[in-house]
């Protein structure tokens, strides 16, 4: 019997405000001046997400938003996460803001200038779990990114979604199989996101109406996470990997009690 791919598990920690629809896009963002720093539904998202981490012993990466570190209470609820959970918990680079760079034109010295911004401020904040990994805010990434992520020593890259339902993401003249082959020539590492029947499963999509059915389907089917000690493997680009990630606000769905629909957990 084929055994099944282990699975990474990754959560992006966008608050309200940063999603597209408020911020970071050319033409989808109305920007919300009312919005907090730090939502009510973020904190009640973190309350959830520390309720299912003591269910289960498997490790997490949290990529996250660098400009989230104004806020002393967030950097306070992380700290508690660190503390809590030790090596069970990765942070990864989202970005410094959540901007949607593949939807704006390319501005190679911006986007370098904002990386080196968010790795400074992620290492600072939490020093004994940052680690050089990168996810594109909104999984809007291009190939003209790609050498500035390796300039700043990034390792792995989790940012394509390799469904043709998402080709508009990656920028004019590009879909997500141009952007994965300008990696797959260079040293970094890319972990795309899980698809089935070329649909994508992550995120948005094991809530949106049409996508919700397979995406749930796909989870449901996943192997067993990485364990602590084997979290290494996620820069072993000769090992297959399914990743998968979701968001802390889905925490804070049904009334704080969502957990993702994963097997065994």
């Amino acid at each position: 019997m084929r055994r099944l791919r282990q699975t990474w598990l990754t959560i992006d920690t966008d608050d309200v405000r940063h999603v597209p629809a408020n911020q970071g896009h050319p033409s989808r963002s109305k920007p919300d001046s009312t919005l907090p720093t730090l939502s009510e539904q973020f904190k009640s998202g973190m309350k959830g997400f520390a309720s299912w981490m003591d269910s289960h012993e498997y490790p997490v990466t949290l990529f996250v938003i660098a400009d989230q570190c104004e806020s002393e209470e967030f950097v306070h609820l992380m700290t508690e996460i660190c503390t809590a959970y030790g090596e069970r918990i990765g942070i990864g680079c989202h970005g410094l803001h959540h901007r949607s760079w593949s939807a704006w034109p390319e501005d190679r010295e911006r986007f370098a200038r904002d990386l080196s911004e968010s790795i400074s401020v992620l290492e600072q904040h939490f020093p004994n779990h940052f680690k050089r990994w990168f996810r594109a805010p909104a999984g809007y990434i291009a190939s003209w990114m790609i050498p500035i992520l390796i300039e700043h020593s990034i390792e792995v890259d989790s940012s394509i979604n390799p469904s043709w339902l998402v080709n508009s993401k990656y920028g004019k003249g590009e879909s997500w199989k141009t952007v994965l082959s300008t990696v797959q020539k260079s040293r970094l590492i890319e972990r795309p996101w899980l698809t089935r029947l070329s649909l994508p499963t992550c995120g948005p999509a094991q809530h949106i109406m049409g996508l919700r059915w397979n995406a749930k389907a796909a989870w449901k089917k996943l192997g067993t996470p990485l364990s602590t000690d084997e979290m290494k493997l996620i820069s072993d680009e000769n090992v297959e990997l399914n990743t998968i990630y979701w968001h802390i606000l889905d925490h804070a769905r049904n009334g704080g009690n969502w957990v993702p629909p994963i097997r065994g957990l």
